[in-house]
């Protein structure tokens, strides 16, 4: 896969070149292993409004969404209702788009539930992750997101088709999709080799 020169003038994965900001968001936080379950919850919430979309439109409005989803706590999401559903499709500065708010609404409860039964979401999401080592992938869905979609879907969360699960993947660090020749591939894979979640 291709790569391209990053501020410092070592390769990066291709994709960066498409806006100046994703460097960053490459190389701090894209394929490292995140346990946090406000995060991971966040994710597959933005994951799930990208459809459609570019990443770059999220990331933009990232700080926005998280103003206004209480920084994904999804025990206070959960206690959404139709009034709030009505404040957020006026804010102009998420997308407004009344399926996806009523999905985060939705998944916030399905995420009570699991943290109920499984203890934490990282305890269930990092079951499906890949082994430390798996070379990367360039295809849009696997095996394992394929998966953890149908697991999400059969516990009644929404927008978590299996190509928008496999970009939270990547994104999280369940699966370290870094290129060979990207210089973050190495420090995103010593991370997960550290990781708790995938030692189990």
């Amino acid at each position: 896969m291709p790569t391209v020169p990053g501020p410092d003038g070592k390769p990066r994965c291709g994709w960066c070149a498409a806006a100046p900001e994703f460097f960053h968001y490459h190389d701090s936080e894209w394929g490292f292993p995140q346990g946090d379950d406000r995060r991971l919850f966040e994710k597959l919430s933005l994951e799930g409004f990208q459809s459609g979309l570019s990443w770059r439109t999220i990331l933009a409005k990232r700080e926005n969404f998280r103003r206004v989803f209480h920084d994904f706590d999804f025990d206070k999401i959960a206690r959404f209702t139709e009034r709030d559903v009505a404040r957020l499709l006026k804010d102009e500065g998420i997308i407004r788009h009344r399926g996806k708010i009523e999905a985060v609404i939705n998944n916030a409860r399905r995420a009570k539930e699991m943290v109920k039964r499984e203890g934490s979401l990282a305890d269930f999401l990092w079951r499906y992750a890949l082994p430390a080592g798996s070379p990367p992938s360039t295809a849009a869905t696997t095996e394992q997101s394929i998966a953890l979609s149908k697991a999400l879907k059969k516990d009644g969360w929404k927008f978590v088709g299996p190509t928008t699960v496999y970009a939270f993947m990547q994104a999280m660090g369940l699966v370290n999709d870094h290129v060979e020749a990207c210089v973050i591939r190495a420090k995103a894979e010593k991370a997960r080799k550290a990781f708790k979640h995938l030692k189990r």
